[in-house]
Parts: structure tokens; C-alpha cells; sequence
């Protein structure tokens, strides 16, 4: 199992936990850092890199859980928890989703003018639903969605029948979240 959380491009978790163990990947059959990922339980180090000597998809076989510390760098212009919220509690202008330049410039959605001016999202859960159906195997519900958007909703959400893909309705929504973040801040003229 892993775990994902978004902080600040300066978060370093080795500073604030001092047990973790920086996740390891082979790459060219050589030991190297995972990109985000540490482990804040107990685990072998190798002790040539100094990273967890089990590498990541090995270890979540076996037991460990991985947190993925992600740098988020829309969260570096806010100053507290409280500053998001407030924005957050307010609807961004959704017209600015209109615009290929803006949406250009979006977390997730920078390529995929095509699926936002389509749908034409006016809400939180529309925005989610256009990352969503930028996954592979669900762009196929692009026209079902805008003839019943709640009923294929429930589509968009389900593992593929092949099993191998699910996008999480929880994971949709907090990357739309981030998005309007940013469309307050392009508002503001701040990105």
C-alpha cells in the first residue's frame, strides 16, 4: 500500500521525521531514490545508498507502506490552511475554463482542452469528472457524460472490466480542488 500527500516544493520529510527511511527503485539494475516516496516504519537500508535496501514494489508486497510526499508547488503561494479554505469556500470563475490559454496552465488538464470545453464544467464535481475522464479507458464516455452526466458518472468511477484501471472519485476531487486553486489565482493575476 502506499500513501500520497501534497505539501510545499521546500518539504523535506526527513526533517520532520527522523526514522524515515527514503523509498528505493531499481532503475538499470542499480538501487536509486524513489522520486517521493519514504517509509516512517522500520525497514532494512542499504548500506551503500542509504535508501531502504527493499525496493518500493517489493516492499508494498510484503507489508510496507509507502507515503509518497508529493510536492505540490500551488500550495508554495499560501501562507496557511486558512487562506485555502477561504478560497476554496468561494466558486472560481468558471468561464475562465472557456479559455485554451487557461486551462493550458491547469494541474492535470493542461492537455485536455478538448474533454474541459466539452463538458464545460460549472461545479467542483463536473471538474472532477472531466480528470476523470481523461484516464485511459474512460474517454470512450465523453458523449454518454454529456447526454446523462449522472448517470455515467457512476461509469467513470468503476474499475475498467479488465480490472487493471480504477481512478478514484476521492483522487478526482482533490485534483479539481487543486484546480480551482488555481483559478483563483489566475482571477487574482497571481499565476
Amino acid at each position: 500500500m502506499d500513501v500520497d500527500i501534497d505539501f510545499r516544493t521546500d518539504f523535506d520529510p526527513l526533517d520532520h521525521f527522523k526514522t524515515a527511511i527514503r523509498a528505493s527503485m531499481v532503475k538499470n539494475g542499480e538501487l536509486v531514490k524513489h522520486p517521493a516516496g519514504a517509509y516512517l516504519q522500520t525497514m532494512p537500508v542499504d548500506k551503500v545508498t542509504g535508501l531502504a535496501a527493499i525496493p518500493y514494489d517489493v516492499a508494498e508486497e510484503i507489508g510496507f507502506t509507502k507515503i509518497d510526499f508529493l510536492h505540490l508547488s500551488i500550495l508554495d503561494h499560501f501562507e496557511s490552511k486558512e487562506e485555502i479554505r477561504v478560497l476554496l469556500e468561494s466558486p472560481p470563475d468558471w468561464f475562465l475554463l472557456n479559455s485554451a490559454e487557461v486551462v493550458g496552465k491547469l494541474f492535470q488538464l493542461h492537455r485536455h482542452f478538448d474533454i474541459v470545453s466539452a463538458v464545460k464544467p460549472r461545479s467542483v464535481q463536473e471538474l472532477a469528472d472531466c480528470i476523470a475522464l481523461i484516464r485511459p479507458g474512460k474517454r470512450n464516455l465523453l458523449q454518454p457524460y454529456l447526454k446523462r452526466r449522472e448517470g455515467t458518472r457512476l461509469d467513470l468511477y468503476k474499475p475498467s472490466p479488465d480490472g487493471k484501471y480504477h481512478f478514484k472519485k476521492a483522487h478526482a476531487l482533490a485534483y479539481a480542488l487543486t484546480i480551482v486553486l488555481q483559478l483563483h489565482l489566475i482571477q487574482g493575476g497571481i499565476l
